[in-house]
């Protein structure tokens, strides 16, 4: 099953929106449509919103407009601008952007297969993982980053189970439920601010990426960082798997990284319905930033790098 297709005139989205209660399809026949679903966090995950922005350029007749409409419709994601670009990049070689976007959502799945795999050899029998924000299929379009390793890890037998943070305000930790339900995989939902009181149960920590600096720097999902911190201080192994669509040898550091501020109201309200009094107000930042010393290891397509000189040096091959 794949969380974002194409039909030939339509993005075909499986809308996260909905999850896990009901499955619904939205049908997308243009580039401002698909951005829209971006912003609205209809379609989520790095690697899922950069598959979903490729096939977006096939349905797009200004693609050079449409490229910037797409890029600016969630910033902090850089697999976006990568799956943009390449589209981009083949139109001038002679390719027509459908089979540029066919071949990237195919680069995506072998990469996040092979991932996974390396991510799977990182658990050991009986270990209980916590992982945060949803990095499974529907958000990767394939058999996913940091939950793909997990599942691997199920299926080889090693009878490992999962702690899920909820992962406010949106709560994805629904989804990668959703997902571990699917999967058969043995896992309990905590509330963020109960992993400090329960790292001390947990064997490793496995996240997703939306972008890595040049330096190792991480953003993800809000509360990844906090985290890590825990982990480092409680001697927990702290991974990040991602495939290399996910890293920008652009920037130097996290601080270059622009952080996507949501409206308040994803906070002050649950389902529709307000929670705060009026007058009330929040932030909102939808990512933060994992420093490169609070991170184990790295594990990408190319396989697991402790230093970031291997682990960039693995991105080049």
């Amino acid at each position: 099953m794949k969380a974002v297709e194409f039909t030939g005139d339509a993005v075909k989205l499986l809308d996260q929106s909905a999850l896990p209660h009901a499955e619904q399809w939205l049908e997308l026949k243009s580039p401002a449509e698909v951005a829209s679903a971006i912003k609205e966090m209809k379609v989520r995950g790095a690697p899922a919103i950069g598959v979903a922005a490729a096939y977006a350029m096939a349905v797009s007749d200004k693609p050079e407009q449409d490229a910037e409409l797409l890029k600016s419709s969630r910033p902090t994601a850089v697999d976006l601008s990568h799956a943009v670009d390449y589209v981009l990049d083949m139109l001038q070689k002679g390719k027509s952007a459908a089979e540029a976007a066919a071949q990237w959502d195919r680069m995506n799945e072998e990469k996040c297969d092979k991932l996974s795999g390396h991510g799977a050899s990182l658990i050991d029998k009986g270990q209980i993982v916590l992982t945060h924000c949803n990095t499974g299929f529907i958000a990767a379009n394939s058999y996913g980053t940091a939950l793909g390793a997990i599942k691997r890890a199920h299926e080889q037998g090693k009878g490992i189970s999962v702690y899920a943070c909820e992962t406010r305000p949106r709560l994805q930790g629904a989804l990668t439920s959703w997902e571990l339900l699917k999967a058969g995989v043995p896992h309990k939902v905590i509330c963020d601010s109960a992993a400090g009181s329960l790292m001390s149960e947990i064997d490793l920590v496995m996240v997703g990426a939306d972008r890595i600096a040049s330096n190792g720097d991480t953003a993800n999902k809000i509360g990844t960082y906090a985290l890590s911190v825990l982990a480092k201080e409680h001697k927990v192994p702290f991974y990040v798997l991602a495939p290399i669509f996910s890293f920008d040898a652009g920037i130097k550091s996290g601080e270059e990284v622009t952080i996507e501020e949501r409206d308040e109201k994803e906070v002050l309200e649950l389902q529709g319905k307000r929670i705060y009094p009026e007058g009330t107000h929040a932030r909102n930042p939808a990512f933060d930033i994992t420093p490169a010393e609070n991170i184990t290891a790295f594990v990408n397509e190319n396989g697991i790098f402790r230093s970031t000189g291997e682990l960039w040096k693995s991105t080049k091959e």
